[in-house]
């Protein structure tokens, strides 16, 4: 996912860079790269997230409604980090 959305990025706004990297048979582990360190700024952002925020297994099992609005904000606040320091640079 981050991979593919960093390629489209380097391809509209970095054309020389993305041409650079693919004539050189670079590209693929350079967005391998990127997936790798998005992945693990994701699940570790959520994970300090949600221990900041209170969201607990206590919490699923007691409002599992609000455990579900709290991570899918947690989430989706994730995703924009995620984009903002990795991908749309």
């Amino acid at each position: 996912m981050w991979g593919q959305q960093q390629a489209r990025y380097l391809k509209q706004n970095y054309k020389v860079l993305y041409m650079n990297l693919l004539t050189r048979g670079k590209l693929n582990s350079y967005l391998a790269d990127v997936e790798e360190q998005a992945e693990n700024m994701f699940f570790r952002l959520v994970d300090q997230l949600a221990e900041q925020e209170g969201v607990t297994e206590k919490l699923k099992t007691e409002h599992q409604m609000l455990w579900v609005q709290k991570m899918n904000n947690i989430h989706n606040r994730t995703i924009e980090i995620v984009n903002g320091n990795l991908i749309y640079i």
